[in-house]
């Protein structure tokens, strides 16, 4: 190796813009490993050849990319990364405008619902069910076929299965996290549950809804219907035991009805 092209940390980096710490960093990572490294003294020396090399991690890095994916990105050739880094930008954009959407939803002055909640009693169902965790783009596919499944299983019990279908959000889904959903449909008489369909009771108890119209019952937007719901139970000093529903269809023509059951004079 020729020693006049090595060259100390500190030029090293003033050519490479990464600092004193981010070399080690590197070192230790194996992403920028030292061409030498005297053994008397312990300095280390880089080559003028891994400039370049030392410039793409910087500007990786200014990117806000993870070591992990730093490493990999390095091996490629530079169409391939090129073509890794668009994905990721359009992964990243994607992102931004959810998030957008979302804290547009939530705005108090965007688009406020008009209607009042109501209250209104829930008889004790039997339910066929069936649950998965999902995201948000999931979520319409999932519900369409459960529900479809959850019907063809009725009817092959020689069941009646035309009333509405129950889906209840037990934890926060969104296009970034998986949450659990379970559809269900109510029957009467009996059915044996099959694979993961199950039947489980449904109590007796009171609901506040809200229907929802279907221009307002897409991502994120539906999400202002819920916050009405909860400042109105808020406002009313009450509590909901269990998780809220969507049933499907809604009344007076909505799509959906957004439900939270309430506990009110000791019910639960």
């Amino acid at each position: 190796m020729d020693d006049v092209e090595l060259i100390l940390p500190g030029e090293f980096g003033a050519a490479t813009r990464l600092s004193s710490k981010a070399l080690r960093l590197y070192a230790e990572q194996g992403l920028l490993l030292p061409a030498a490294t005297d053994p008397a003294t312990g300095y280390r020396r880089y080559h003028r050849d891994q400039i370049p090399r030392g410039r793409l991690i910087a500007r990786l890095r200014v990117l806000g990319l993870p070591l992990a994916r730093v490493a990999t990105l390095l091996e490629l050739s530079p169409q391939a990364r090129q073509a890794e880094l668009r994905a990721w930008l359009a992964a990243q954009e994607a992102q931004l405008r959810r998030r957008r959407e979302l804290i547009e939803a939530l705005e108090g002055d965007a688009a406020p619902v008009t209607a009042a909640p109501r209250l209104r009693s829930r008889p004790p169902r039997k339910l066929l069910c069936q649950e998965r965790r999902v995201h948000i783009g999931e979520l319409d596919t999932f519900v369409t076929d459960a529900q479809h499944r959850i019907r063809a299983r009725l009817r092959a019990a020689g069941v009646p299965c035309d009333g509405p279908t129950l889906v209840h959000f037990h934890g926060f889904v969104t296009h970034d996290s998986e949450g659990p959903v379970e559809v269900a449909v109510p029957f009467t008489g009996s059915v044996e549950p099959v694979d993961d369909l199950r039947v489980r009771l449904s109590p007796a108890g009171t609901d506040v809804y809200l229907p929802v119209a279907e221009a307002d019952a897409g991502f994120p937007d539906i999400l202002r219907a819920y916050e009405t719901l909860e400042a109105w139970l808020d406002a009313n000093r009450l509590t909901s035991p269990a998780s809220p529903v969507e049933i499907r269809p809604g009344t007076d023509g909505a799509l959906l009805d957004v439900t939270y059951p309430v506990s009110t004079n000791g019910e639960s």
